[in-house]
């Protein structure tokens, strides 16, 4: 990520590259940002350990992410009276072991978050000292007061959301006083909030239930997203992988981060394009033929990403692939390499290693294993070969053969760019990461730096006594949001109005569909649909209906039914189970069959701040198309490979 984004700002001089953040956690980053004032969870996963509650919300973390999951678990069977609220439109696999279910239309949990900060302020549940402290009410330009803020909130009593949501009204003043009153709150979401055309807004109001109960700062309390791929953090975020950032998160638009990059990238002043580049939606949006004038971008190159399969609207976003010129560079066949001009092997990871990141801001070494078949080849190796052969070897010298090395010097580059910044790896150094085998936390400024468990608490996050950061920072502040924009150390709590999903049911698309995965599968499947055991047991995509609706359009289990949004069509097998509220449909997101990809129905409405696509919600009719069909007809997928041919 860092090689090919160095290449890009600072070869090319061009700000065109993006990641894959931008279709999971771009919302998420810009939560934080807005919120707090820096992206990233301030504590890490070992709060699970202490949380008194846990409060999941637009995540089946069950399946998305078992292996914490079954921490949480753990957690609640030592300690029965921890409480697990779980705020979803289905009553997924992780409900089974929730106190309390919030079921909602999908996109309206705003109100649901907004109504358990009023029921949190009327029963004067906040912790006043902690908000006068350390937060501002703010709608972006004015400043309010607690009882303003109040004032605000009236419109969203629990009886109100109660009939916009249908979640009961008892269950939110439920979940407003064990939020309040645990002692340890912890949230938990993933892409139910972020992949939303108010991704943003929704991420901020879980924030503001922090704020308003004092859940920052000590063990077991923290507002804290869960990376929709395991690479996003690390990877693409913190090495700045986006269209509008730098390393170290900073924005390509402010003069004084182009500054620092262009010193430590040794390149001349005014070298970094001050302007973003295109998001992710906008840039395959704009691909096109090389004599099409209506689109600029002529060519893209791809690495271990499947657009062709995972954009929203595909119907829109196909075309222009077809059309435009691109290259693959990917460990296995997808959809978008059967559309590629040129695909380039590359090596899959224990044949390459690399420093890796994830949701808690920790930074681990995986070594190479074994060597990559055929000509297959590391992406960094591509990407040093892409400088070297373009005339940038200077920038980016790690070309060698040897991928480890070339590891180090990739990572050795990269760390010294985030010295002196608050997301500092400075002391992370490949050395250490070979001994430290569960890796390290950032901050890490120094060598003997063992890694940061809490962020803005001083004696746990050593910005605090940075030498950039601890002139600004009162000498008795114990917590303080020291990235805030307006040097007081206070983090935001927004007061955001209600808006709904882009698309919602009408009488001609009178369902809301959602979609999201299964535990057998990875995303597209590229890899998990390889292992023949998963293969078997979960190959195909489905639709789950609820048995009042099924009943009225006389769709049983197993007969295939036509699932149309305004977008696209999928034929899919139907599932009746009483999962979601009636008139909510699922289908997950792994089929790699034409007619049955998801994201050929999915809406590409994107989130105003963040340019994230609203994968979670769109509106849909069905009908009965057949009656149950061999099931080796609806499962077959023994030969992958068989997939990557069109029809």
């Amino acid at each position: 990520s860092y090689t090919f984004n160095k290449l890009w700002k600072a070869g090319f001089k061009s700000n065109q590259v993006e990641g894959n953040p931008r279709l999971c956690m771009a919302s998420a980053v810009a939560g934080y940002l807005t919120s707090i004032g820096s992206d990233e969870p301030a504590g890490t996963y070992a709060d699970m350990e202490s949380a008194k509650c846990f409060f999941i919300t637009g995540s089946n973390t069950s399946e998305a992410h078992p292996i914490l999951f079954r921490r949480i678990w753990e957690r609640k069977k030592k300690d029965p009276s921890v409480k697990i609220i779980v705020c979803e439109p289905r009553k997924t696999k992780t409900s089974t072991i929730a106190d309390l279910w919030l079921p909602v239309d999908p996109g309206t949990d705003l109100a649901i978050f907004h109504s358990i900060a009023y029921e949190i302020l009327k029963n004067n549940w906040q912790d006043t000292a902690y908000i006068n402290k350390l937060a501002r009410i703010t709608d972006g330009e004015k400043t309010y007061t607690i009882d303003e803020y109040k004032d605000y909130l009236k419109q969203y009593d629990a009886d109100t959301v109660a009939k916009l949501t249908r979640c009961p009204a008892q269950n939110i003043r439920q979940a407003a006083e064990w939020f309040a009153k645990s002692g340890a709150t912890m949230s938990l979401w993933c892409m139910g909030l972020n992949q939303r055309s108010r991704g943003v807004w929704a991420n901020n109001l879980v924030h503001n239930l922090h704020l308003l109960t004092g859940n920052f700062g000590k063990p077991g309390a923290d507002s804290f997203s869960l990376t929709g791929q395991p690479n996003a953090c690390g990877g693409v975020r913190e090495t700045g992988s986006l269209s509008h950032l730098l390393p170290g998160c900073r924005p390509v638009a402010n003069p004084a981060a182009r500054a620092q990059m262009e010193k430590a990238w040794k390149i001349p002043e005014g070298s970094i394009d001050p302007k973003p580049g295109m998001d992710t939606m906008a840039m395959f949006g704009n691909f096109g033929a090389e004599n099409d004038s209506t689109k600029p971008v002529k060519m893209i190159i791809t690495s271990t990403t499947n657009p062709a399969q995972s954009l929203p609207d595909l119907n829109k976003y196909v075309p222009g692939m077809e059309a435009g010129f691109l290259v693959a560079i990917d460990i296995f066949p997808t959809r978008t390499t059967q559309l590629a001009n040129v695909v380039l092997p590359a090596a899959f990871l224990y044949e390459k290693g690399g420093v890796y990141g994830c949701s808690e801001r920790r930074s681990q070494l995986t070594e190479k294993a074994v060597d990559a078949p055929g000509e297959a080849k590391p992406d960094l190796w591509i990407a040093a070969q892409l400088a070297k052969r373009l005339g940038h070897e200077k920038l980016i010298p790690w070309n060698g053969n040897d991928s480890m090395k070339a590891n180090e010097a990739a990572w050795n580059d990269y760390t010294m760019s985030t010295a002196g910044t608050e997301k500092t790896l400075a002391g992370a150094t490949y050395a250490r990461l070979k001994n430290e085998l569960a890796g390290l936390q950032w901050p890490c400024p120094t060598v003997d730096h063992p890694g940061t468990y809490k962020r803005y608490v001083r004696g746990m996050d050593p910005i605090f006594d940075a030498p950039n950061y601890k002139d600004k920072i009162p000498a008795d502040a114990n917590e303080y949001f020291y990235v805030d924009g307006k040097g007081e150390g206070k983090a935001n709590i927004f007061l955001r109005g209600y808006a709904g999903a882009a698309e919602v049911p009408d009488k001609d698309y009178p369902f809301f569909l959602t979609t999201g995965r299964v535990v057998e599968q990875w995303h597209t499947g590229t890899m998990t649909n390889r292992v023949p055991e998963i293969a078997r047991s979960h190959p195909n995509s489905f639709i789950e209906i609820h048995p009042d609706d099924a009943a009225k359009l006389g769709i049983k289990a197993g007969d295939m039914v036509e699932v149309k949004s305004r977008r696209g069509v999928n034929v899919v097998p139907a599932r009746v189970v009483a999962v979601s509220l009636p008139g909510i449909v699922f289908i997950p997101m792994h089929d790699q069959k034409y007619e049955r990809m998801v994201n050929f129905i999915c809406n590409d409405a994107v989130d105003a701040a963040s340019k994230e696509p609203e994968y979670k919600i769109c509106a849909v009719q069905l009908k009965r198309v057949s009656g149950p069909v061999d099931v080796a007809d609806q499962y077959i997928i023994s030969d992958v490979n068989s997939n990557f041919h069109a029809g």
